[in-house]
């Protein structure tokens, strides 16, 4: 049975060692990170950067905490991601964000470089055969990866598990395109957007949010680059009038969530990667689009473990005791005390993705929760 660590948001002290920054760091030292990492080891800190507008991140107060407490054993880290839009670009948003070594305190660089093509082949399972890692994540020797936990429009739920399975892959690989990326996921490799004339009203919010300015119209025709596209999706969740469509598997795209995490993973030997899920802002929607929500349940607290599948179910069950928050999207669609929110929201079945990671033998769902007061 694995041991998961849990710090609640409430504080009850006026005093630092109560607050969650205060909290984080008794969590860290609970876990012993001394276990995982030595001396003057590299430890990649994977985190979301956000987006223009999305700013309900793992905000950078906590990310220098987790880089304080791994310098003080004497290894190195750095915060890292792959990149969403154009590389450049995107490490603007981090900064925007307050994501930068200033704040942090360690340099904050791309995992998969400017153009997000840097990355290795790596066996990933029936599902993806082959999936794209990203070079950084794949060279380094250790990790603690960060999850902002929210909903998602395909996941349904978004936490460590995503965080890997679509964050440490790249969108596109130098040969095999997003076939062997992260689109191999969304659609299962097959997928082609589809537009539907009569809905269409040209708002061009679709071409708008292409973070590869793949959408174009042209004599009131929608076009699209079909081997630059990512199949991200962005497009299709902000067409007001439901005018266009991806094709997606929803039990095969939780599956795949699965076998991408384990096939990033499979780069790390045994012991070297510690999870650390915040249960804060939990919006509705994922922190790669243009705006953030409110949120739709209120704020936990933070888990750390070294195992993936057990933080991912302890987060699953605290999540299923809170109920909705008022004036949130949840409200709105009249979800109720007792209800899965999250599921609600998107009604994704998302617990195959951590049973799937469990019969994966990334972990086990059974746990035991230790809270620090």
């Amino acid at each position: 049975m694995s041991l998961v660590y849990f710090a609640s948001a409430r504080v009850s002290k006026w005093k630092f060692e109560d607050s969650m920054p205060g909290k984080l760091d008794r969590l860290l030292d609970e876990i012993n990170l001394s276990r995982f990492f030595e001396k003057n080891e590299w430890v990649a800190i994977k985190t979301h950067f956000g987006s223009e507008g999305a700013h309900r991140v793992v905000r950078p107060i906590f990310l220098r905490r987790i880089v304080e407490k791994i310098k003080s054993i004497g290894a190195k880290p750095f915060i890292t991601d792959t990149v969403r839009i154009k590389g450049l670009d995107y490490l603007e948003v981090a900064n925007q964000n307050g994501i930068n070594h200033l704040s942090v305190g360690a340099p904050v660089v791309l995992a998969d470089g400017l153009y997000g093509n840097d990355n290795i082949l790596v066996k990933a399972g029936d599902i993806l055969g082959e999936i794209a890692v990203a070079t950084l994540i794949y060279d380094v020797p250790a990790m603690v990866v960060c999850s902002h936990v929210k909903g998602h429009i395909n996941a349904g739920y978004g936490g460590a598990i995503k965080n890997l399975a679509m964050g440490a892959v790249s969108g596109t690989h130098r040969h095999c395109g997003w076939k062997c990326g992260r689109g191999a996921m969304h659609t299962i490799g097959e997928g082609k957007l589809i537009w539907d004339e009569e809905k269409c009203t040209f708002c061009y919010q679709c071409s708008e949010i292409c973070p590869l300015d793949c959408i174009e119209f042209k004599d009131n025709r929608f076009n699209y680059d079909d081997d630059k596209c990512w199949r991200c999706g962005r497009c299709a969740r902000v067409c007001p009038e439901g005018g266009l469509t991806l094709p997606g598997d929803d039990i095969l795209f939780m599956k795949s969530l699965a076998e991408a995490a384990k096939a990033v993973l499979s780069t790390f030997k045994k012991s070297k990667v510690v999870y650390i899920n915040f249960l804060t802002e939990i919006q509705p929607e994922c922190d790669c689009m243009p705006a953030a929500d409110v949120p739709v349940i209120q704020d936990k607290g933070i888990l750390i473990s070294d195992d993936i599948v057990a933080i991912e179910q302890a987060t699953i069950d605290l999540l299923l005791k809170e109920p909705p928050l008022p004036s949130s999207l949840a409200a709105d669609q009249k979800i109720q005390q007792g209800d899965d929110v999250l599921f609600s929201l998107h009604k994704r079945p998302y617990i195959i993705q951590i049973e799937e990671a469990e019969r994966l033998g990334l972990g086990k769902r059974q746990y035991k929760l230790r809270e620090i007061k």
